[in-house]
């Protein structure tokens, strides 16, 4: 028998000072029975970061990324169906990146395991000409503080400014600053 999905659900509260990002975000996520709460967690953080600022914008959606190697954990789609924002968590190789940034407008690459320097050194000299590709590197000790937030049932607070991020559930906060590696460049 095929193990199930954990269904969790997020309420956050996104004040994004440095874009001027203001708002609730309602999230249903279903934990794959291979991943982690630490990787669940990360997926969390990378919504809280990038949700589009527009009202108008279509939203930020949880795709099949550990499920279906087409397709990112997170995604931003106009109405026609065109990849806008094509994000994924933890450490992806250079082909997978390659491909998403061909389908999409904007890559962006949360990595946040303790061998993620190790992996970038491999890959950076690769992806350098992937001019729509974001990296960015979390702390592998502020990844493992965030995954002790998870609930199944969670109401976060999510404040950034000047580059720092803080996450609190109202007992604990943690104070993450995610480093850049790689900036997009359009």
């Amino acid at each position: 028998m095929a193990l199930k999905s954990t269904v969790y659900k997020a309420t956050l509260q996104v004040a994004d000072m440095d874009r001027s990002h203001y708002r609730d975000h309602a999230m249903t996520l279903a934990q794959h029975p291979s991943e982690t709460e630490e990787r669940l967690m990360m997926r969390v953080l990378a919504h809280a970061l990038q949700a589009p600022t527009d009202d108008t914008d279509t939203p930020l959606l949880p795709a099949r990324g550990l499920s279906d190697s087409d397709e990112p954990d997170l995604w931003q789609r106009d109405r026609t169906g065109a990849i806008l924002h094509w994000i994924e968590v933890g450490l992806p190789d250079e082909r997978r990146l390659a491909k998403a940034c061909g389908r999409s407008q904007r890559v962006t690459v949360y990595a946040y395991a303790a061998s993620t320097p190790i992996w970038w050194k491999g890959i950076a000299d690769k992806v350098a000409r992937l001019a729509n590709l974001a990296v960015w590197q979390v702390d592998a000790t502020a990844s493992q503080a965030l995954a002790a937030l998870a609930r199944r049932s969670m109401q976060l607070q999510v404040t950034v400014q000047d580059g720092l991020v803080w996450v609190s559930d109202g007992a604990h906060s943690i104070e993450i600053h995610p480093q850049a590696l790689k900036a997009a460049t359009r």
